[in-house]
């Protein structure tokens, strides 16, 4: 089944929405949201029931406030509904706190290191996804082990037992501007694990284009809220190629 993973993205325990990466211009969902009139959390996760959510807590991310801010509402939202977190990991301390909120640890290029993401995969084999952050058509990093070609990063990590790899193009996320599919078909020939995008996608259409290319899902929310997508596959999954 293709997944259509619904993003929540956290700040002082309101969800905000995303815009080209610039996070300090995030805003309230609501303000904007066709499908939601609040940007609480729990209520928007009851409303639209996804079958798994991703969740940046942007307070962890840009270190603002204490890293708990977030933690009590994520660790509700887990109970509901397959959850993976995105808490800005730095080292091995900051996988098992992720573990012990959520489902799954997201290890973003952003924050982590090589190091950290080797020893958190076999240590939590399965539970541990990495997210390979694009800016301007380079991986975003500080670690210089990391390399800053998307290739030659997955490469590298075909050798971890990751739960997946996530394709963040920062640039696109919130912009609805689409993708490159000839670059993706080519990323999911070198991955040898399943590997979901996030930023970019427009519509019903892009997933059923998405899945022939190999891509296992999708990280949407933009295109939920503003009624592209059908909040109806957050919780199905796409199930056939044909169009609905």
């Amino acid at each position: 089944m293709f997944r259509v993973v619904f993003v929540m993205d956290i700040f002082n325990r309101r969800v905000v929405l995303a815009k080209g990466g610039i996070r300090e211009k995030y805003l309230p969902v609501s303000d904007s949201s066709i499908i939601c009139s609040n940007s609480d959390p729990l209520d928007i996760v009851e409303f639209l029931r996804p079958r798994e959510v991703y969740i940046a807590d942007l307070n962890a991310l840009q270190g603002k406030g204490p890293r708990e801010t977030n933690a009590e509402v994520i660790r509700e939202l887990s109970l509901r509904t397959a959850t993976m977190l995105d808490f800005g990991v730095t080292s091995m301390e900051d996988v098992d706190k992720t573990l012990s909120i959520a489902g799954a640890a997201v290890i973003g290029t952003e924050t982590g290191t090589l190091s950290v993401i080797k020893n958190a995969a076999f240590q939590n084999p399965g539970q541990v996804s990495v997210s390979i952050d694009i800016k301007h058509g380079k991986v975003l990093k500080e670690d210089p082990e990391i390399p800053g070609a998307p290739f030659e990063i997955v490469n590298i990590l075909n050798n971890f037992p990751l739960k997946d790899l996530i394709f963040l193009d920062l640039d696109r996320v919130g912009t609805a501007s689409g993708f490159d599919p000839e670059f993706l078909r080519k990323l999911v020939e070198r991955s040898r694990h399943s590997v979901l995008l996030a930023g970019g996608v427009r519509n019903m259409e892009d997933l059923f284009i998405l899945n022939r290319l190999g891509i296992k899902g999708v990280l949407v929310a933009t295109a939920v809220h503003s009624g592209k997508i059908s909040p109806e596959v957050l919780g199905s999954g796409l199930k056939s190629d044909n169009k609905q």
